[in-house]
């Protein structure tokens, strides 16, 4: 199913791992050059890039003139969609897909999921993807997202833990390698992809809503969004996502995977 969406790839210079990171040099062009290349390859009747520095916007005006400058008081990229919304005037009905300009290996296809997927499930405010957990050093890093679904594939949490929680396998504190290998096979764990599909009116809805303790507990927003009865349908995906950019070292990894795709 197609759908009429728009993305927003938000740039933020103050990174605290990698300041500047989307003007970080790969395979000859910035790192935002190369999100905003990828998300042109979806269906997307409009791309912008939402940032909060004026070095950003100057870069990116030597390939695109859809920059728009927001607040540099933003505590999330949903915010500052927020206010993309209002500022380009579009309408409450729009879908919005979130791209976060650290992705340079973004999938098109990933992007064109969400938004029909938003679009296909009218009881939704927000969607997003996952992918099957098959490697046991991912299921316990707290650093992967776990999501877990009702039956019509809407989310009933997120969390940096273990969920859902295998009682009768993880009863003893030794668990035998063959029966969390056997869970894997079973795809009892999925990791949670942060990309996001937004209606316009869930974004409204956003700006009003208070920072609740489950957000704060795990540092994870899209629970401010569940807790406040907001859906959010989740898409399985089997490709993994491209490698994003969180540290100097995935520059260099980047570069390479660039390499070999052309």
């Amino acid at each position: 199913m197609n759908a009429d969406f728009k993305i927003v790839i938000p740039a933020r210079y103050a990174s605290s791992r990698l300041p500047g990171k989307p003007l970080k040099i790969i395979a000859g062009k910035p790192m935002i050059q190369h999100t905003y290349e990828r998300a042109l390859e979806s269906q997307a009747t409009e791309v912008v890039i939402a940032t909060d520095d004026q070095r950003i916007v100057d870069a990116a005006k030597q390939f695109t003139n859809d920059i728009i400058m927001t607040s540099p008081d933003h505590t999330s990229g949903t915010e500052r969609l927020a206010e993309v919304l209002t500022l380009k005037n579009w309408n409450e009905s729009s879908i919005i897909v979130n791209v976060q300009g650290d992705e340079p290996l973004v999938l098109p296809a990933h992007i064109d999921l969400v938004a029909a997927a938003l679009k296909q499930n009218t009881r939704a405010g927000m969607a997003t993807l996952a992918t099957p957990l098959n490697e046991l050093e991912e299921v316990f890093d707290a650093n992967v997202v776990k999501v877990v679904m009702d039956y019509q594939g809407y989310a009933l949490y997120f969390s940096r833990a273990v969920i859902p929680w295998a009682r009768d396998s993880f009863i003893s504190a030794s668990v035998e390698q063959q029966t969390i290998k056997s869970l894997i096979n079973d795809a009892n764990w999925y990791r949670h992809i942060g990309m996001y599909a937004y209606r316009g009116t869930a974004l409204i809805q956003y700006k009003t809503l208070q920072s609740c303790m489950l957000e704060k507990t795990e540092s994870l927003e899209q629970l401010r969004v569940l807790y406040n009865g907001i859906g959010i349908h989740v898409s399985i995906v089997h490709d993994q996502p491209g490698h994003g950019v969180d540290v100097e070292a995935d520059l260099e990894k980047v570069e390479l995977l660039l390499r070999k795709k052309k």
